[in-house]
């Protein structure tokens, strides 16, 4: 499988003597974007060893991760089950739409029991209340997803910096262990308080060439502003590259601030993942009454 990868040409680039490159996984699949194809890869294949024919995980009401897993289990014959964070609403928004048109039964929790769903007594209540299952973690980060995340890097991927949003660690960690030892992994959260899931990609990893800056996270998980839709539209206009406004927006606008500020060594070479999450930007167009690139 051959992934696109462009080189991103500004003035700002030219006079700081930086060549930045993004590599588009966002492209490989039209509706299991990016890091989601990674990630439930090697999922799939071993739900299908255990010989469990329903998919059942988490997420919240705009989650790329729902959407990719309803999608990927109805194209494998699967069935899935979703349970959302919060209570039900009318119309569905459109992440939760294309989930239940591919066949995910919802199923909404509080957030008070959501924050419960990894614990022992929750998971055996899900048991008894859908039978057996292959249960693949909120945001589809485990093992088998690390391992698919290790192969978005190639051999043509010899950047100095690799940059790369971070929601449940599963993609940067597989990026940090393909990685090679001259490169630096700069990881850019999309939530605060993100000192415990640090803790978590360093176990999986043990590694020494990564950094986290949360300096770009904004007011928090899925809150955006006026900033962040401008700069969106506008890199977009320029470089006909569309980025969505939880993950990869926050991101860009962190690595060319970055940038300015002479972070990056003269000289030096960039590359930032695109994880896609596009589909995301139709609900929060929806919800804010505003206008995000939808591809």
């Amino acid at each position: 499988m051959k992934i696109e990868t462009e080189e991103i040409s500004l003035p700002l680039l030219d006079e700081k003597e930086v060549r930045l490159f993004i590599k588009r996984i966002d492209k490989i699949h039209p509706f299991v974007s990016g890091n989601k194809w990674f990630k439930l890869k090697y999922n799939l294949f071993e739900a299908k060893k255990q010989g469990l024919n329903t998919l059942l995980t988490f997420g919240g009401a705009y989650s790329n991760h729902i959407a990719a897993t309803a999608f990927s289990a109805q194209e494998k014959g699967l069935k899935s089950i979703g349970i959302i964070r919060g209570e039900e609403h009318f119309p569905l928004n459109p992440t939760l739409h294309f989930a239940k048109e591919n066949g995910m039964e919802l199923h909404y929790v509080s957030r008070s029991d959501y924050r419960k769903k990894a614990t022992l007594d929750f998971l055996e209540k899900l048991k008894s209340q859908f039978g057996d299952f292959y249960l693949i973690p909120e945001g589809g980060t485990n093992e088998l997803a690390i391992q698919g995340t290790s192969e978005i890097l190639d051999a043509n991927d010899i950047q100095d910096y690799i940059c790369c949003a971070v929601g449940t660690g599963g993609t940067i960690a597989g990026v940090i262990s393909a990685s090679n030892d001259h490169q630096t992994v700069i990881g850019f959260p999309a939530i605060k308080g993100f000192e415990q899931l640090e803790k978590d990609i360093n176990n999986w990893t043990n590694s020494t060439n990564c950094i986290f800056i949360n300096d770009y996270v904004g007011n928090g998980y899925a809150k955006i502003n006026k900033d962040l839709v401008d700069f969106i539209d506008e890199f977009n206009a320029l470089h006909n590259i569309p980025l969505d406004s939880i993950y990869t927006g926050k991101m860009m606008m962190g690595i060319l601030d970055l940038v300015d500020k002479d972070f990056f060594l003269k000289g030096s070479s960039i590359l930032a993942i695109h994880t896609g999450g596009l589909q995301g930007n139709k609900g929060m167009s929806e919800r804010l009454g505003i206008s995000l690139p939808l591809e």
